[in-house]
């Protein structure tokens, strides 16, 4: 008879892996076996457990994607603390914030980020971050080994576990804070878990497969779709050699450490397809993808180039909705949803009717169709956030799941995502959003990413503007070409053309290669890198002169997006 699993919490998913001899971790350092992982897990959660104070028992990773990191995420669900991801791109005071908000009573880091932390004051628990803070321990430095030592050899099933539950917090997620403030979301043991479960069983995970973490361990993506899964399969994790996502370092690593499965949020697959590609590049052990935000044609061109499956579902930190793509959903479509899932005008409630299209397929109804993506059940799996009673307000609203994101239905009931509620515009007296203008200057051959969002028009409401990232050097952009390709869209809209480009070599990014689309609008056309107009309603680029971009200043100044 066979072990019994206790899968209600993470925690008893790696219990489970107590004895068990198959390799657990790779990384350039070597690999080590589950049952190894597990030992050094217990014993930096007995660390853990010996120094925790009264309060709130989280502790906070403030490190790149390392071995180190996997291990206290499992000393952790181990003693049933809660770890708290800090965001490796915040710094100063925002970085402080996020830690004394959550109440972060031990700190976990890095020696190339003790820096950024260095003299902040990070709360009551943690005090002013100096070199003798005890509640702060860098990885790999003197005062690391000599604190663990005591704790070698330490048994997962010699910790105290009476206390650890399906409902124990187990993680505070932030979001990415690409429009606004981040925000603290709720996530349980048992909530990891249960999805786990889900997408091991989805894409058929099992010991014999090495799940490669490439996306940040602070971000809910890597977590219920990449080391939460991994366990709930038994599976290998892959650390990057380079401890971070790295589009050149890819396709090395999968063939490296013999990945069979990637988990990705936002634009990854576009910067790997952006690398030379050989003839060679489908001989490789990847057989499964998983993410969302990718754009569709990069989906196929991903599974065509590297032999692989490609999958993609909507869902957000908060668990409120989701949307499974199935065989048969329309290309750019999210997919299908649940039962009381429905697209509703955020001002009157309504629900809003389904998209049109015409022969072409052009969005003819954008105004009508666009508006919140909404669960009706209240969002069961929503948890909350940590202390926001202001954001649980906004996300709950007369017994609804409020998603903040922007879609249209089509009357086959296919879901298609329109951007965040930020990315809403009005030009000429007619609404639309950002994510539809972005698929489509995507198939520009040249074009990396897209970022549309709206800049004040010099008289009233709105005008989309975009920057873009080159493949080729921002300063060989063809305005007259980019015109051509634009006139051959045929579902674009007569009020999308983009009025403002700005060419990039790259675009501002979080740590999950989401554009952070609020800088660029605050900086509107007021740029280091040049920028083309259409000062007239036709579709002819110029280069905006120093100028002009004062006048536009004077125009707008007493405007606010």
């Amino acid at each position: 008879m066979g072990l019994m699993v206790d899968t209600s919490t993470i925690a008893g998913l790696i219990h489970a892996r107590q004895d068990d001899e198959n390799v657990g971790i790779l990384s350039a350092d070597g690999d080590l076996t589950h049952s190894r992982v597990v030992e050094l897990a217990a014993q930096r959660g007995t660390w853990l457990a010996k120094n925790r104070l009264p309060g709130p028992f989280h502790i906070a990773v403030l490190s790149d994607n390392s071995v180190e990191y996997l291990l206290w995420l499992e000393a952790a669900a181990l003693v049933g603390a809660c770890v708290v991801g800090a965001n490796t791109t915040h710094r100063g005071d925002e970085l402080a914030r996020d830690l004394a908000h959550t109440e972060c009573q031990l700190l976990i880091t890095s020696p190339s980020y003790s820096p950024l932390v260095a003299g902040l004051d990070l709360g009551p628990a943690l005090g002013t971050v100096h070199e003798d803070n005890q509640r702060v321990l860098t990885l790999g430095s003197d005062g690391f080994y000599e604190n663990l030592l005591p704790f070698e050899g330490a048994r997962a099933s010699d910790l105290p576990s009476d206390d650890i539950s399906a409902s124990t917090l187990g993680y505070l997620l932030f979001t990415s804070g690409t429009s606004g403030a981040p925000k603290a979301v709720k996530c349980s043991q048992g909530r990891l878990a249960m999805i786990s479960g889900i997408v091991a069983q989805m894409y058929a995970l099992t010991p014999d497969d090495v799940c490669y973490a490439a996306m940040p361990l602070f971000h809910s993506n890597a977590l219920m779709a990449g080391w939460g899964p991994s366990l709930a399969g038994a599976s290998a994790v892959a650390v990057p050699s380079t401890e971070r996502f790295s589009a050149s370092g890819f396709l090395p690593d999968v063939r490296r450490f013999g990945v069979t499965y990637f988990n990705y949020v936002g634009k990854p697959l576009s910067y790997i397809l952006a690398t030379a590609q050989q003839d060679d590049d489908a001989k490789n052990t990847l057989r499964q993808c998983f993410g969302n935000e990718a754009a569709p044609d990069d989906i196929d061109r991903f599974a065509q180039r590297f032999g692989c499956a490609v999958a993609e579902a909507y869902g957000s930190s908060e668990g409120g909705a989701n949307v499974a793509r199935t065989p048969d959903s329309p290309p750019g479509a999210l997919g299908r949803a649940p039962e009381g899932t429905l697209v509703l005008d955020p001002e009157t409630g309504a629900e809003c009717p389904p998209a049109q299209f015409d022969e072409s397929g052009r969005l003819l109804n954008a105004e009508a169709c666009i508006g919140e993506l909404v669960s009706l059940s209240g969002g069961q799996s929503f948890e909350g956030y940590w202390q926001n009673e202001e954001a649980m307000e906004a996300r709950l609203r007369d017994g609804y799941y409020w998603t903040g994101d922007l879609a249209y239905r089509d009357e086959a009931g296919f879901f298609y995502f329109a951007g965040r509620d930020h990315d809403w515009m009005r030009v000429d007296g007619e609404n639309f959003a950002a994510a539809p203008i972005e698929r489509i200057l995507q198939r520009h051959d040249d074009i990396v990413i897209a970022a549309v969002y709206a800049v004040p028009d010099e008289t009233v409401g709105d005008q989309p503007m975009t920057a873009v990232e080159y493949a080729k050097d921002p300063k060989d952009f063809n305005p007259e070409a980019f015109s051509e390709f634009l006139s051959h869209q045929e579902d674009l809209g007569t009020k999308w053309a983009p009025k403002y480009i700005r060419v990039m070599s790259t675009l501002p990014k979080t740590a999950t290669s989401k554009v952070i689309k609020k800088s660029l609008r605050a900086e509107r056309w007021n740029t280091p890198e040049r920028v083309w107009w259409r000062p007239t309603k036709d579709l002819s680029y110029v280069l905006l002169s120093p100028e002009e971009a004062v006048q536009l200043n004077e125009l707008v100044q007493d405007r606010v997006l």
